[in-house]
Parts: structure tokens; C-alpha cells; sequence
């Protein structure tokens, strides 16, 4: 039997939720608390996710505190306690210990990369407090993975409960429940092998995206412990596109831009992540997306004032930025980016506006133009709304007209579709507006599955960003440190 019970389920990785000045903001990390409480197991602040490396003591202290106070002893609080050194490791897991944490979640000691040996010290050292240990493994952040043998070892110390292996290495965790399973219990940290690692013998999942969705993964958790296989397999399938992005692309931001999304402002993540750095402003509008598929941002009644003075209401799957009316539609413009691979990547520049407004007399002088020009590089691929599409490069080539006029244009039109029947472009307003989409191929494309989804993907951003007149300024200023071109390095 492990040592304790209690430790297995669904415990979310928190993040840290900061004001604009950098400060620890309380109020919205105990909203934070409340939101999780009802769908979790537990909670675990000051872990990676809650950007432990960028607190201070005192700031650490007070967020324990914090946990331990909200959560009124509803679920228990795994302390994330792990320093650099063991002599700060043993000071701050025992105030976790006196503050009333159920746990500790030690990470290995990491920058200066101890040895095994030194591993086990430091663990050995810890054991002497008395106090539930869990260990915790992340080889990509620490630069140290712990390898079964000195896993193993650890495990055998009397207050070491756990174990939470963040790595992705699914021949370790197998390792893990050859030698440790059923002594202590083991915990995946992986979120995009959450469903596999519980199916294969994980205790539970200490988690990032359990921010999110925790409901979800608690959904996996119970399939998975009552053997409806399949039911968790079509859950983790559902959402890993989802875990895909918060996991690759910047977990601490993507979280909480998220969770923005869902109306819990929890800032930004302190410098130097910045707003647009390893969460690419891509990424956001993909995450939104997934967000909504997942019913985590419900549709809402917002106003569309096309023309001034004929207000319709339409159910929009709005954010807290979405403005509560959309109108002035002398000219829209708007900009969508995705990919992956490289040059298959979509970019999508967009202008929606009236018909009888500028968008729709550049689309009737373009066409007239190219009458007497005797040319076809510009279609008309929609009606309702009128979309004319402008190829970004010149079509020198039939592979080149192939992928701009059959691929690109069929993943924008699909774009178009699902706007509509998501009521992202109202029915009502068709008749009145027109679109410019200026798409890029890239000359050297050839995957034309890519092609296709990607200038899908890119069509969805740019139209919901034209109609929310979005970046803003404070989105442009925010994160101007943050500009790069898309084909060259990030600066």
C-alpha cells in the first residue's frame, strides 16, 4: 500500500497571479482557489506554473499562507518548497509544514546540477523534518533527471510520499511503476500524456492546464479508475491540442491568458516572460479557440451596428474584451498567423467593411482593373459575405496556383462557414458587408493538408481580431519588446 491515501487525483500546478506592477495580487489568487476547489483533489501553489523561481521567501510564505487559509481544509495544499540549496529548501518546507500544508513538492535542487549522490542528501536531509515529501522531477527546467535508481532510492525514505515526474519520459515512468508502485504515490506532470500515464498506473496528475480545465481532467481521472478506457481516450483527444500549446509555448502566460479569457484576470507572468515571448500571440488565438470548443467560453448576446442606428443582436463566444457592440464598418482590418511547418506557415491580412464603403470599392476597382488588364490573380471565393482574395506573393507556377487558389482558399472559406455558424458573422450583416483577404503561400509549400488548415486557422484569428479591433493600443505597447518577424529569429 503507499504510505498515504489521499494523495491521488487531480491536483492543478497554480499559477501566480501578479498586478500590473509585479505585485502578488491576493484577491484574484483566492478567486483562483474557489474556481479550482470544486474539480480538484488538491492544490499546489508555488510550483513551477506558480513561477516559484521569480518569488522571494517572504512572497512564497504568503502565498502558502494564502492556500492554506482559502482552501478551509476542503482539499489539501501540496507547498511547492523547492530552493537551490538545501539549507533554503529545509527552512521554507518547514514553514510549510507549520502553516498547516498537507505536503511538499521538492523540486530537484537545480543550476549548478548536483550529482545523484548529492540528490539523495538532499532528500535525506529533508526526510528529518518529518513532514510528507513528494519529489519532483523536470529534467527540461533543472537540468538534472533523476533516473529510476536514485527515484527508487529516495522512495525509501520514511516521509517521502510521492513522486511528480514532469519529464514526458514515458519509459521512466514505466521504470517508476516497475520499482516504486504501490510505496509511493506517482504523479505525472506531462499534461500531454495525462490520459496514457493514468491508464498505465500514475496516481494522479499535478497539472498546469488543470487551471483550465480541470473538470476535464477530472472526467479522464474517474474514466480511467472505473476501466472506460475509451471514454478517457476521447477526452485526452478532445483537449490535447489544448495541453499541446500551454506545455510547448510558455506555460505561465499561457495559463493565465487563458484563464483571462474565461473572465479570471490573474496579469502577466513577471519579467523577463513577457506578453508575446514563448506564448506567441498565435498561440492565444488558437488557445481561445480550444477555450471555446471546450465551452469554456460560453456564447454571449453582443450588439453588430453595421450601419448606424440598425443594432442585431447576435450569441458571440465572447472574452472580456470583446466589446459589448461592434460597429463602425467603414473599415475593418485584422491579421491572422499559424503554421506549423515553416513554409506551409498561413499569414492572413484582413479588411471587412460595407459594401458601399472603401473595402467594397477596392474590391470592384481591383476587379475592373484586372479586366483590362487581362489578368486572374484575384477571386472572388464567397458571396455572402463577398470575399475577394488577393494572393500575398506572385503565382508564377501551376504548384503555386494549385496551393493559393484550390488549398489556401478552400481552408478560407471554411473559415468563413464556421464564422457564420458560430455567429461570428451574423447572418443578418452578410448582405452588407464585404472582405479583402490578402493570403500568403509560401513559394517552396507543398504539404497541402498544412495549407489548407493552416489559412483556416489564420482566417478565424484575423476576423474575430478585425471585429474586436484588436491588438488595442495597450496590447501594442505591452508588448513591443516582444515584435519579431515570424521567419527570422525571436528576439
Amino acid at each position: 500500500m503507499p504510505k498515504t491515501e489521499w494523495l491521488k487525483g487531480i491536483f492543478p500546478a497554480m499559477v501566480t497571479p501578479f498586478t500590473k506592477n509585479e505585485e502578488i495580487d491576493d484577491e484574484a489568487f483566492k478567486t483562483l482557489i474557489n474556481h479550482l476547489i470544486p474539480n480538484v483533489n488538491g492544490l499546489v501553489p508555488c510550483g513551477t506554473t506558480g513561477e516559484f523561481m521569480y518569488l522571494n521567501e517572504k512572497e512564497k510564505r504568503h502565498l502558502i499562507d494564502l492556500a492554506v487559509d482559502e482552501s478551509k481544509d476542503k482539499v489539501p495544499v501540496i507547498a511547492g518548497t523547492g530552493c537551490p540549496s538545501t539549507k533554503h529548501t529545509i527552512e521554507l518546507t518547514q514553514y510549510a509544514k507549520d502553516a498547516g500544508a498537507k505536503a511538499a513538492l521538492v523540486v530537484s535542487p537545480f543550476y549548478l546540477k548536483p550529482s545523484f549522490k548529492e540528490l539523495y542528501e538532499h532528500y535525506d536531509a529533508l526526510n528529518a523534518l518529518d513532514f510528507p515529501i513528494i519529489m519532483y522531477n523536470i529534467p527540461q527546467c533543472t537540468g538534472v533527471h533523476k533516473k529510476w535508481w536514485t527515484a527508487e532510492g529516495i522512495a525509501q525514505f520514511d516521509n517521502v510520499i510521492g513522486i511528480k515526474d514532469s519529464s514526458g519520459d514515458m519509459p521512466f515512468l514505466e521504470a517508476l511503476f516497475e520499482k516504486i508502485k504501490g510505496k509511493i504515490s506517482i504523479f505525472c506532470g506531462h499534461d500531454e500524456i495525462g490520459m496514457p500515464a493514468l491508464a498505465a498506473g500514475a496516481d494522479g496528475l499535478i497539472l498546469a492546464s488543470a487551471n483550465l480545465i480541470p473538470d476535464i481532467w477530472q472526467k479522464i481521472f474517474k474514466a480511467v479508475n472505473s476501466g472506460d478506457y475509451s471514454k478517457a481516450q476521447k477526452l485526452q483527444a478532445e483537449i490535447q491540442k489544448l495541453v499541446r500549446i500551454v506545455v510547448r509555448n510558455g506555460a505561465t502566460q499561457a495559463v493565465k491568458e487563458g484563464l483571462t479569457m474565461m473572465g479570471l484576470y490573474m496579469g502577466n507572468s513577471r519579467r523577463p516572460i513577457m506578453p508575446g515571448g514563448p506564448f506567441r500571440r498565435e498561440d492565444r488565438e488558437e488557445l481561445r479557440i480550444q477555450l471555446e470548443n471546450l465551452g469554456k467560453i460560453p456564447k454571449r448576446s453582443i450588439e453588430f451596428e453595421v450601419k448606424e442606428g440598425n443594432v442585431i443582436k447576435a450569441n458571440y463566444p465572447a472574452v472580456p474584451y470583446t466589446p459589448k457592440r461592434i460597429s463602425d464598418f467603414t473599415m475593418k482590418v485584422g491579421e491572422g498567423f499559424a503554421g506549423p511547418p515553416l513554409h506551409e506557415i498561413a499569414h492572413v491580412d484582413l479588411l471587412i467593411g460595407l459594401k458601399e464603403g472603401p473595402v467594397g470599392m477596392a474590391i470592384e476597382d481591383a476587379l475592373e482593373r484586372q479586366k483590362s488588364e487581362k489578368k486572374e490573380t484575384l477571386r472572388i471565393i464567397s458571396e455572402k459575405p463577398r470575399t475577394l482574395l488577393v494572393p500575398t506573393v506572385t503565382v508564377r507556377t501551376k504548384s503555386q496556383a494549385e496551393n493559393i487558389y484550390e488549398h489556401a482558399t478552400k481552408g478560407v472559406c471554411l473559415a468563413i462557414e464556421k464564422n457564420v455558424k458560430d455567429g461570428i458573422l451574423p447572418e443578418p450583416i452578410l448582405e452588407d458587408i464585404c472582405m479583402i483577404a490578402n493570403v500568403f503561400v509560401h513559394p517552396a509549400a507543398a504539404n497541402r493538408h498544412r495549407i489548407m488548415f493552416n489559412n483556416y486557422k489564420a482566417m478565424l484569428h484575423a476576423t474575430k481580431k478585425a471585429l474586436e479591433d484588436r491588438p488595442s493600443v495597450e496590447e501594442l505597447i505591452n508588448e513591443k519588446e516582444c515584435a519579431r518577424h515570424p521567419f527570422k529569429y525571436t528576439p
